[in-house]
């Protein structure tokens, strides 16, 4: 006699159906039971009759006490590998299922081995889809082990009772037996006996996968130990006796799928051999011709898993739940602890656009954020109280007619012009006279700290220095390239047009030497708008690289203020040469470099500290990445070649060209930095992104979607709509704080001096802030993964970030009362959407408070910057509405909808 599993009815050798429950024996016993064993001979179903008779309550009777701690409320369930019952755990409270190995075995030692690797095994997956494992203990000699009780039944009896299950249930319990296998996979577990009697489906509809007995790891798998398991759910290469690997657990899920959604077997084999040979030599019958309206998507997802060849199949469970229609594939991962691949992040998430009721009011947030920014924006600006009335052009034209004035009539070869701020006389004002509520007079006053600079070469001028962190080569300055060829003149005007530097360079070879006429210093220091009687005589002592056969020199103080002034000039053979405003502020740069203070220093060191660990950090943990597979490279190559392109734009905007050789040097190391920095941000998406679609995948879909191409994608749309709403907010913020820095005494804001030259140059100003704002972006993702790998706690990183970059701007700040807090709250906004909205809301949202920081501010209309300032809030504007009508997906704006 042998016991029906069904049942536990004893049934004659050679009966094939149970007599009790009409269960098939040969179905049960020959391919069905768990064998641990060496060879296939030993796979056979064993004769041993059952001692208890028909009626077996197992070796321990309901009621009985284990250990003082357990009651023994049934006999759950027998089979090859132990038996398991139900009890009790009094110390506790709760139910438990404790498992007995087969008395017959549990003296034998590489069983016992085995009972406890099961153990082990079992405790390294922690997972809701996954029996947890409690204790390990000894009854009379005979060893057990405490789990997880499941009040329901196994997947098996409830197939045997019902047939197949509906769809859609199968389809949740399917997705449900992925995760629980792919945190197995993930820890490096092989199940081996994967089945449906190893699988529990509680009273809540919980799927949860058991018996860990013939588990082990990947590495430990060897020899005899490939044939052990369930014979009709072991895979090709497991009957054969040649390996076993993930890909077989694979396998045996397309079997326990197959009879979930058909009801039926794959493989009805009566002898070991005829299963081997179905499982090798046949395909199983289609799914879909035993259940007419399946899912042919379900059926290629079995058919795959059922594939004879291993690297056929799905690459992993968590694949296969991707694979399974309706489902979530990123839920899938997150659930299963796996990292989610890009094409599953871009696949998930929102497909539809937003509803009318939060699109509307942030639009409406964007267009009152710029209005709002606009007005206050223009009475804290310092430009406005420059009284800049000439444009460049006519200030241009001044310069130009004040050289051919001074006897420098030659045609030039090339010119350049431009706007910069008198950082010297700024930080004077703020820290030696502190004027207080009286800044909206100093910048009135004279000296103005906005300088207009016109220079013209007898050569094409090369510039050959870097100016900003954007590497962007051929920006000609003031400065640059240095003043030293003959026949060069430089000028500096102030707004009105007046006169505050001149520097011409003398030939270096004279060949004529007439008597030339004694300079008339009066047309400079007419130019200067300074009258020669209000001036006193001094001596020169200001000395420049020009020669000079006439100097001269007077005192006195800046028109319209109590500011001393002092006037150096000299001349060479009868024309100008040097001629210079100077005040206590001004430094002899020759002799004196600029030197900061020890805040700005201590800030300095401390961003390049961090510059450096963000490169290095980036370079280490993308070349891990690389190796080991899990980085996005197609995204990161898109985003080094946004990137490049972006520079190289740069470079057109804000280079000087010419038409010489020197301009195809200048696109060699333009295009020289633009790939370094293009590297740079590569090898820091490639070190960030994977982390971050680990373990904050929502906040990079709309990314892998903007990568792919899917610019026009509504959750694209979404997400800079809600970056714009960001920066208009912080905008706002910043207004604020302008506001309170000059109800403290502190500086008026200014805008960046590339605005002001218009055209291609103001372009330049605003394409410049596109790649730092993803570098911004970067830098922020990677500087808070650092701090939570540091600290632990996602919470703690975040309050680290944004102390960090709020006591970088103590250090440098002259008013801290009012900038540290704003810069906290700034901060520690973005270090939440950082975390919450992701990479696209944070870079739109620096990008666009960015531009709206730089830009000149003003109301009126009329003034010859305002066509910068209205043209860059009309692109801001023009980006909120594509990104709200894109956004709406489709949806009409006049509907009922809108008022619902």
């Amino acid at each position: 006699m042998v016991p029906c599993r069904s049942c536990g009815e004893g049934i004659p050798e050679n009966s094939r159906f149970c007599p009790q429950c009409g269960a098939s024996l040969v179905a049960e016993t020959m391919v069905t039971r768990t064998a641990a064993v060496s060879s296939p001979a030993a796979m056979l179903p064993s004769r041993t009759p059952s001692p208890s008779g028909s009626l077996d309550e197992g070796r321990f009777l309901p009621g009985t006490l284990l250990v003082d701690r357990y009651r023994v409320v049934a006999l759950l369930g027998r089979g090859g590998m132990g038996e398991v019952y139900r009890a009790n755990d009094l110390r506790l409270g709760q139910p438990v299922a404790l498992k007995f190995l087969p008395e017959d075995t549990a003296k034998n030692e590489a069983t016992l081995a085995r009972f406890y690797n099961e153990i082990r095994i079992a405790r390294q997956v922690s997972h809701p889809n996954v029996c947890r494992v409690y204790d390990l203990g000894d009854v009379e000699g005979q060893p057990y082990l405490s789990m997880e009780y499941v009040d329901g039944e196994d997947l098996g009896s409830l197939l045997r009772r019902i047939g197949r299950l509906p769809e859609v249930k199968a389809l949740e319990i399917a997705r449900k037996l992925c995760a629980g296998l792919a945190a197995a996979h993930d820890r490096g577990v092989l199940h081996r006996d994967l089945k449906p009697s190893n699988i529990m489906l509680d009273g809540r509809g919980n799927v949860l996968i058991t018996d860990f007995g013939l588990a082990g790891l990947t590495a430990q798998i060897q020899g005899a130990e490939v044939r052990n398991g369930t014979p009709a759910y072991m895979a090709p290469e497991q009957l054969a006796g040649k390996e076993v690997s993930f890909q077989s657990d694979i396998y045996a899920l397309g079997l326990v799928l197959y009879e979930i959604f058909t009801g039926k077997r794959a493989f009805e084999g009566a002898s070991l051999a005829e299963l081997v040979r179905l499982h090798t030599e046949t395909t199983p019958v289609s799914p879909t011709s035993l259940v007419k309206d399946l899912d042919p998507a379900v059926e290629r997802v079995i058919l795959r898993c059922l594939d004879p060849d291993p690297r056929n199949r799905p690459a992993s469970a968590l694949s296969i739940a991707a694979a399974l229609p309706g489902g979530d594939p990123l839920a899938a991962a997150l659930a299963a602890g796996e990292t989610p691949s890009p094409q599953i992040v871009a696949a998930s998430g929102e497909t539809t656009g937003i509803p009318l009721r939060v699109a509307v009011p942030c639009l409406a947030t964007i267009i009152a954020g710029l209005v709002i920014v606009l007005i206050v924006g223009a009475q804290t600006s310092g430009l406005e109280q420059l009284n800049a009335e000439k444009s460049p052009e006519v200030l241009s034209a001044t310069a130009r007619e004040l050289i051919a004035r001074l006897g420098y009539t030659a045609k030039p070869i090339d010119s350049a012009s431009g706007f910069d701020y008198d950082g010297d006389f700024m930080r004077y004002l703020t820290q030696k006279e502190r004027p207080g509520g009286k800044w909206h007079e100093a910048p009135a006053a004279r000296p103005s700290v906005l300088r207009f600079w016109y220079r013209q070469s007898p050569q094409y001028m090369f510039a050959s220095d870097f100016h900003d962190s954007l590497l962007t080569p051929g920006v000609v300055t003031a400065y640059d390239p240095t003043p030293i060829l003959s026949g060069m003149v430089n000028v500096e005007l102030d707004p009105q047009g007046r006169l505050t530097l001149f520097e011409a360079i003398p030939p270096q070879l004279e060949t004529k030497f007439d008597a030339a006429p004694a300079f008339d210093w009066k047309v400079l220091l007419s130019a200067a708008g300074l009258d020669l009687a209000k001036l006193q005589p001094a001596e020169p002592n200001w000395q420049e690289l020009s020669p000079f056969d006439a100097r001269a020199a007077w005192t006195g103080t800046w028109p319209g203020t109590a500011r001393s002034l002092r006037v150096d000039a000299a001349a060479w053979r009868g024309r100008a040469v040097y001629f210079l405003l100077l005040g206590p502020w001004s430094r002899p740069a020759r002799m004196q470099p600029f030197e900061r203070t020890r805040g700005e220093k201590a800030a300095i060191l401390f961003l390049m500290g961090l510059a450096l660990v963000a490169i290095f950090g980036a370079l280490f943990f993308a070349r891990k990445n690389c190796v080991s597979g899990r980085g996005d490279r197609r995204g990161a190559f898109r985003l080094a070649v946004f990137i490049f392109l972006a520079e190289i734009a740069l470079w057109l905007c804000r280079g000087h060209f010419f038409p010489d050789a020197g301009t195809f040097g200048l696109f060699i190391i333009a295009s020289s930095t633009s790939l370094f920095l293009a590297t740079v941000l590569w090898a820091l998406y490639l070190a960030v992104e994977p982390y971050v679609r680990k373990h904050w995948p929502h906040a990079i879909i709309s990314w892998t979607r903007l990568s792919s191409g899917r610019w026009r994608d509504p959750l694209v749309a979404r997400d800079i709509l809600f970056g714009l709403v960001l920066g208009s907010i912080w905008s706002f913020t910043f207004e604020l704080r302008h506001l309170a820095v000059t109800g403290l005494g502190g500086s008026p804001d200014l805008p960046s001096a590339e605005y002001l030259m218009g055209g291609r140059q103001a372009l330049g100003a605003g394409l410049a802030h596109v790649p730092n704002s993803v570098q911004t972006t970067l830098v922020f993702f990677f500087l808070i993964f650092l701090l939570r790998v540091i600290l632990r706690k996602q919470w703690l990183a975040a309050t680290t970030f944004a102390l960090i970059f709020t006591a970088v701007k103590w250090l440098t700040s002259a008013n801290p009362i009012a900038e540290v807090p704003v810069e906290f709250l700034v901060y520690g906004i973005a270090a939440v959407v950082v975390v919450r909205f992701g990479l696209i809301a944070l870079a739109a949202g620096i990008l666009s408070v960015d531009i709206l920081g730089s830009m000149p501010m003003t109301t009126n209309i009329s003034v010859w910057y305002a066509s910068s300032s209205m043209a860059t809030l009309l692109i801001v504007l023009a980006l909120a509405i594509w990104s709200f009508h894109t956004a709406l997906a489709g949806r009409r704006l006049f509907k009922q909808e809108l008022f619902e």
